[in-house]
């Protein structure tokens, strides 16, 4: 029996996307197994509606747990506040309680140059990644309240270290992490940790980005000290359900890097 048995996760950017060897390539996917494997009654939300039910599929028939998918595309010029809460309500009409929010969808155009970046791409980063943090914490708030539960909030090396060609990319990390911090102060006295992670993980989307702006891979991506890129479940999930069980529950407002020792700060 897991330690999640019984517990409702939400899980942006949920979907599974696979590598060109057919593994699973998103950190979003690889969260889901790892909290699947400890029982957690998964919800998982993204924009591609194929990828969000095949990973239902997958970790239904792979795990014996229950997940709803539900499509979600917070952007620029819609009703973000009532997509989102479409997605908590449902939730909870689901399993009836919230119990832990991971933030990990994001989308950018990442290897665009600040002098070249336009408003759209710009307003790509922000609404997709720091405006849906901010309106799913909102809305998930009352019910992580009542459950004592858990948000884990994605950011980047990008914005720790200032990555070519990654402006928007790097301030809507940075919101996130601020914005994290304070919800940390005030929803401390809740019961609530905040913490945030920073990962690097071979992805469906950083194949992507090698494909499609070689030079900015090359300036920004390199192999970890580790010798190896992190597993989306093993070695980043993994470490999500660790921040959301109770043994991790005086820890809030932190920035974890999972980047096999290129996240080195002083």
């Amino acid at each position: 029996m897991g330690q999640f048995e019984g517990k409702t996760v939400i899980i942006t950017g949920g979907g599974f996307a696979a590598l060109k060897d057919g593994s699973a390539g998103s950190i979003g996917y690889g969260i889901a197994t790892a909290f699947a494997k400890e029982g957690a009654n998964l919800v998982v939300t993204g924009r591609n509606v194929e990828k969000l039910n095949a990973a239902k599929e997958k970790l239904e028939a792979e795990h014996g747990v229950r997940v709803l998918p539900v499509q979600a595309d917070v952007a620029a010029g819609t009703d973000n506040q009532a997509t989102v809460q479409n997605v908590i309500d449902s939730a909870v009409k689901e399993f009836g309680r919230i119990d832990v929010l991971v933030n990990n969808a994001q989308a950018s155009a990442s290897g665009v140059t600040l002098a070249d970046h336009t408003t759209d791409q710009f307003d790509l980063a922000i609404y997709s990644g720091l405006y849906a943090t901010f309106y799913y914490m909102q809305a998930c708030y009352p019910h992580l309240k009542e459950t004592k539960g858990s948000v884990i909030n994605f950011a980047s090396g990008a914005g720790l270290f200032g990555n070519y060609g990654q402006c928007a990319y790097a301030a809507a990390k940075e919101g996130i992490r601020g914005m994290s911090r304070v919800a940390a102060t005030e929803w401390g006295p809740d019961g609530i940790n905040v913490n945030i992670v920073c990962p690097l993980a071979w992805t469906a989307a950083l194949e992507k980005f090698q494909e499609q702006y070689p030079d900015a891979f090359e300036a920004n991506v390199h192999m970890p000290p580790m010798g190896h890129y992190g597993n989306v479940e093993t070695e980043i999930g993994r470490v999500v359900v660790q921040l959301a069980s109770p043994d991790f529950k005086f820890m809030s407002g932190e920035t974890v890097t999972l980047e096999g020792g290129m996240g080195l700060r002083p």
